[in-house]
């Protein structure tokens, strides 16, 4: 940026001083930039079939690969001592409790309310009518069906969802990244140390502190790499799929994009203004770690900066380090979402009729298997591997898809980010604990 000042003494003039200032490109543009590219990059690359192939493999999925591994190095220790922290500072059981109550509450509603509109939407635009199944791409998802083997293997019902919380080796569950027993050992943690006289207390309490605040640090470190690990990775999709596979199932595409835009500004909207909260402003506030979020179609990448930013924007710590993680798991509007429009979408492209009451099947089954299979791998098409077979929609349909799942797994990964943060905001007003002034300094700080 170029400045120029007039210098004057006295009344007397002597010119002009060129002053060059720096342009500083915030990191929201830096992944933009770096989203274009790798859009560029992939369309050159995927009719170059070897040479394709030889980028892909030994540069393109490796730097990629680096940054989704390094975020998943930081989440757990962020996650458990935020969460410690937060819980010690309530220091009530029972107004954890109420909290804990409030949160799953809130968002086994919000949840179901996605649900319903993504059947209620595919039910009436029809976006599998009319599609010609042999122009359709195969996609293999062999993959997919061992991990939803592996996921039903380890009993996946309601009942086992709640057993699935209670880790008997937390260690275990901490190596695998398994938030849901994470979540739980650790709030028994918290408020097991909040019981502990202070001089025993305080203590532990500043080494956590001091642990999350050192690992936000690290965030900050890693996410400057976040530019070259968004344009690798969207390079790989493109490269790999390209935009023809698109062209089928442009109708599926659309509805869901437009979709998720609806639950976003309507819904969610909706929410926002019944907690005199403005939907667009969290959007605005939060733009950074949705093109970071859409980019990588990884919620896990931005979990970290959603706990600093949401904190900084009035929810007391102790709400924010408990509700950001269990979203993670309960919180899945974006999926959600996805899954029930996916699921009539394939159903209509074999020609099947689902009864009113096939659709409540589906329903109420997306509403236990959209839970329990949380943290897997390729977590939307586990779901529906299942959940189709429960209404008798033949799971074959999913191959047809897998082609589009990264365009529409970056739409629904970037509603999964908004819907969570504002969890926070309305479980914070809930418990009239929202700070209003210092959500208003930080609006004025951040637009």
């Amino acid at each position: 940026m170029i400045k120029i000042i007039n210098v004057c003494h006295d009344g007397v003039y002597y010119g002009n001083i060129i002053l060059m200032k720096k342009l500083k490109i915030t990191l929201a543009w830096q992944i933009l930039f770096a989203l274009i590219l790798g859009v560029m990059l992939g369309t050159v690359l995927h009719n170059q079939g070897e040479l394709r192939d030889w980028i892909i493999a030994n540069i393109l999925s490796p730097a990629g690969e680096i940054f989704i591994r390094m975020i998943k190095m930081i989440v757990v220790p962020i996650v458990v001592a935020t969460l410690v922290v937060g819980i010690a500072g309530i220091g009530d059981t029972k107004k954890f409790g109420s909290i804990g109550f409030k949160t799953i509450l809130y968002f086994e509603g919000i949840t179901t309310l996605a649900i319903i509109l993504g059947i209620t939407l595919a039910n009436v635009f029809h976006p599998g009518n009319g599609i010609d199944m042999s122009t359709l791409a195969v996609v293999n998802i062999s993959k997919y069906e061992q991990t939803a083997v592996e996921a039903q293997s380890d009993d996946y019902s309601l009942v086992g969802t709640i057993l699935s919380l209670i880790p008997a080796n937390i260690f275990v569950s901490m190596v695998k990244g398994s938030m849901l027993p994470i979540i739980f050992f650790f709030a028994l943690f918290g408020l097991g140390l909040a019981s502990l006289p202070q001089n025993t207390r305080v203590p532990l309490l500043n080494v956590l502190k001091a642990v999350a605040e050192t690992m936000f640090k690290v965030t900050h470190m890693v996410m400057c790499y976040a530019p070259i690990g968004v344009f690798s990775l969207i390079a790989v999709t493109v490269a790999t799929f390209g935009f023809a596979s698109l062209m089928p199932l442009a109708k599926l595409v659309l509805l869901v994009y437009g979709a998720i835009i609806f639950f976003a500004l309507v819904v969610l909207g909706s929410v926002a203004r019944l907690c005199r909260l403005r939907i667009w402003t969290l959007i605005c506030i939060l733009k950074e770690e949705l093109i970071l979020a859409f980019s990588t179609a990884s919620s896990e990448s931005v979990l970290p900066r959603i706990i600093e930013k949401m904190e900084a924007y009035g929810a007391p710590a102790a709400i924010t380090n408990f509700v950001v993680p269990t979203g993670y798991s309960f919180n899945l509007d974006g999926s959600t979402l996805y899954q029930s429009i996916a699921a009539i979408f394939i159903a209509q492209l074999y020609g099947i009729e689902l009864s009113l009451g096939q659709e409540v099947v589906l329903v109420l089954t997306l509403m236990v298997t959209s839970k329990g299979i949380a943290g897997v791998p390729g977590v939307s098409f586990v779901v529906l591997l299942a959940t189709l077979g429960s209404v008798g929609i033949p799971l074959g349909g999913l191959a047809f898809i897998a082609g589009v799942d990264r365009i529409l797994d970056m739409a629904r990964t970037a509603l999964n980010v908004v819907g969570n943060a504002l969890a926070v905001l309305v479980i914070a007003k809930w418990e009239n604990q929202y700070d209003r002034a210092q959500a208003l300094a930080y609006e004025k700080k951040m637009l």
